[in-house]
């Protein structure tokens, strides 16, 4: 049950970049792995031309969020960006998924590129914000698509809006969970001084560093461009728990890159145990920016997910 993020032309080499690992359900066993890999799993992918797509500022409560939207009679797909990204960093995806027949949405959070600056005396609550936003694009049922931090966000969203998402998707993060041993994992891997680390360090896989110099240079001039002012997070508006992951009954797929520094394959599998209707997608070599480092495997994983559940 692969899912892919560039992934309308993958050949056979590209899709089996998975090493197969599927999670159906809470308890249920890893499915194993795909054919041999080849040899440079980490060929520069080149970012594809754009699909058409109109912007504007969404003059919601509290706050203006700027956004692009490919538009169309396809069903949503809401993409939802970390904290070192905006909704700039979805060039791999954007045509892609258009090209699949889906109405394509990127976002920036408050604070951020296009996005009204951030006020920590009235930072508003992400998920809110996002539900806002989709009132304010008439948006019906979506898929949300979420990166790094945006998966916290994301994972907040489907805590007080879960009857409004087809499917949830999750790269990369711990579903805004701060307890039990998903939060003790995330929190005990990551070594004093984490946060004064290079981002691309924390953030790029050694392997795409070293294959693509020039896709990890774009990747932080994007980063770099990224935030309009000095970086908050925004609060939830739930609790997570991990006992409340139960709680999600919507298809969801996690993401999750095998060379992960912050959000390892193990906290992912213990993430899908916890989830009753979770698949595990685990991208080979990839670091924390699934989306970016592996496109292919990212886009055909979200694909091939959200087609089963469009309806």
């Amino acid at each position: 049950m692969l899912k892919d993020d560039e992934g309308a032309s993958l050949d056979v080499s590209r899709r089996n970049l998975l090493m197969g690992t599927a999670i159906l359900g809470a308890g249920a066993a890893l499915a194993g792995g795909a054919a041999a890999q080849p040899a440079n799993p980490m060929v520069p992918v080149p970012i594809p031309p754009q699909a058409p797509a109109t912007t504007g500022l969404a003059e919601i409560a509290g706050t203006k969020l700027y956004y692009w939207d490919t538009g169309g009679n396809g069903t949503p797909i809401v993409l939802a960006h970390p904290a070192s990204g905006s909704a700039l960093i979805w060039s791999y995806q954007q045509p892609v998924f258009a090209k699949a027949g889906y109405r394509v949405i990127g976002y920036s959070r408050r604070g951020y590129n296009g996005s009204a600056p951030f006020d920590k005396d009235n930072p508003g609550i992400g998920s809110e914000d996002l539900n806002n936003l989709a009132d304010y694009l008439k948006l019906g049922r979506f898929h949300l698509v979420a990166s790094a931090a945006g998966g916290s966000i994301s994972s907040d969203y489907a805590f007080s809006h879960q009857d409004r998402l087809l499917t949830l998707t999750v790269s990369s993060n711990s579903f805004g969970v701060r307890d039990g041993t998903i939060a003790a994992a995330a929190n005990g891997i990551r070594p004093k001084g984490w946060d004064e680390m290079p981002v691309e360090f924390r953030e790029l896989g050694p392997s795409y560093r070293a294959a693509n110099p020039e896709g990890a240079k774009l990747w932080l001039e994007l980063e770099h461009k990224a935030l309009v002012g000095k970086g908050y997070r925004q609060r939830l508006k739930n609790s997570i728990t991990q006992a409340r992951l139960k709680e999600l009954k919507l298809p969801v797929l996690v993401i999750a890159g095998a060379a992960d520094l912050a959000t390892s394959p193990a906290i992912a599998r213990l993430i899908v145990a916890e989830i009753p209707n979770s698949e595990l997608v685990i991208a080979p070599e990839s670091g924390h920016s699934v989306y970016w480092e592996q496109p292919d495997v990212f886009n055909k994983a979200v694909l091939d997910f959200v087609g089963k559940h469009s309806k």
